[in-house]
């Protein structure tokens, strides 16, 4: 997921009584970005398909995936915000003994901004920057807060942050905390995972102060499965979602009806996989490529590794944290972790 690209030009925008935004995302602009394209065609014409979660969250995307949060299958978001709810004195504390006081909260993957706004009153953030490569999702969630908290520096950036995290200047240099919630992190290989940790703790690149980062836990199988596969669907519908968005970024032809959404627990590798297996042998088009595919033969769209408490304590220390401590809720489904620089 981390292949480096050349930033386009800075789009800054600020209508009145609205949040700054700039848009470093090419994609959000007519056509897309060469980079796209052959990031794309390349998991996709590779013998064992696959394509890069992130192309999951275009803006209907996010909105499905907002709908999930609320599933009772689902219970990551609100077991983590119960977390939050529950420990959010102590977080502020624990910033407050590393010298962090007024952060400038620099929130990854932020889509609705949801967890932020619960923070925001214990944190007191002297900034907020939400992240996020849904640009037209973000910027009405970044509207959202600025309604809720009027008198907050809020600057909204369309971005993948997963190229880099080379954050323009108007983004406060003092006191950054990242927040990485929702166990995105898991969506990273294991070596990437690494990488990107190594790259916020690194002082001459995020120049952050400490990361506060959010991970679900090794769980049965059974209550993971279900998690990613619920009985409505809506998740499926997510999945498949990806397709509309490949067909919109590469002028591809994908049918979604000749899909069906599939999600198991793979122990091995202590993750869930999500992926999209063709109903029967079909064959896709986009500029330049054809891709035939047998029935059953599936593209791997998401993979989401469990971690154990002690597995993400030592992570973090091998990505150059110091100080890492965690709070979890009482039946240890879910984890939140602080990690100071």
């Amino acid at each position: 997921m981390n292949h480096p690209v050349t930033p386009p030009s800075l789009s800054l925008e600020r209508p009145p009584s609205s949040p700054q935004f700039i848009n470093l995302y090419s994609d959000s602009t007519p056509g897309q970005a060469p980079s796209t394209a052959q990031e794309l065609s390349q998991g996709l014409v590779a013998a064992a398909a696959s394509v890069s979660p992130k192309y999951l969250y275009n803006a209907l995307g996010s909105k499905l995936f907002e709908a999930i949060t609320g599933l009772s299958e689902y219970y990551p978001t609100r077991t983590e915000a119960g977390i939050f709810e529950a420990c959010h004195t102590q977080i502020a504390e624990t910033l407050a003994r590393n010298g962090i006081k007024n952060p400038c909260l620099i929130d990854l993957g932020a889509g609705n901004c949801a967890k932020a706004m619960a923070l925001i009153p214990h944190l007191l953030p002297r900034q907020y920057v939400p992240v996020d490569i849904s640009v037209d999702f973000l910027k009405e969630a970044a509207a959202q807060v600025q309604n809720s908290f009027p008198a907050l520096d809020i600057i909204g950036l369309g971005m993948d942050f997963s190229a880099g995290l080379a954050l323009p200047d108007e983004v406060q240099a003092h006191d950054r905390v990242f927040f990485y919630p929702g166990s995105s992190l898991g969506n990273f290989q294991p070596d990437q995972a690494l990488k990107f940790l190594q790259h916020i703790a690194d002082p001459a690149q995020g120049k952050a102060r400490g990361l506060l980062l959010g991970i679900d836990l090794v769980k049965d199988a059974a209550t993971l499965e279900a998690a990613y596969d619920d009985a409505l669907g809506v998740t499926a519908a997510f999945n498949k979602n990806l397709l509309l968005n490949i067909n919109d970024l590469l002028q591809a032809d994908f049918d979604v009806r000749q899909w069906r959404h599939v999600a198991l627990f793979n122990a091995a590798q202590s993750r869930i996989e999500m992926h999209l297996e063709a109903t029967h042998d079909l064959a896709v088009h986009w500029p330049g490529h054809r891709r035939r595919f047998r029935a059953g033969e599936r593209i791997h769209t998401e993979s989401s590794y469990k971690y154990t408490p002690e597995h993400m304590m030592a992570l973090l220390k091998q990505a150059g944290f110091r100080q890492v401590e965690h709070w979890s809720d009482a039946e240890h489904r879910f984890a939140v972790f602080w990690a100071s620089v």
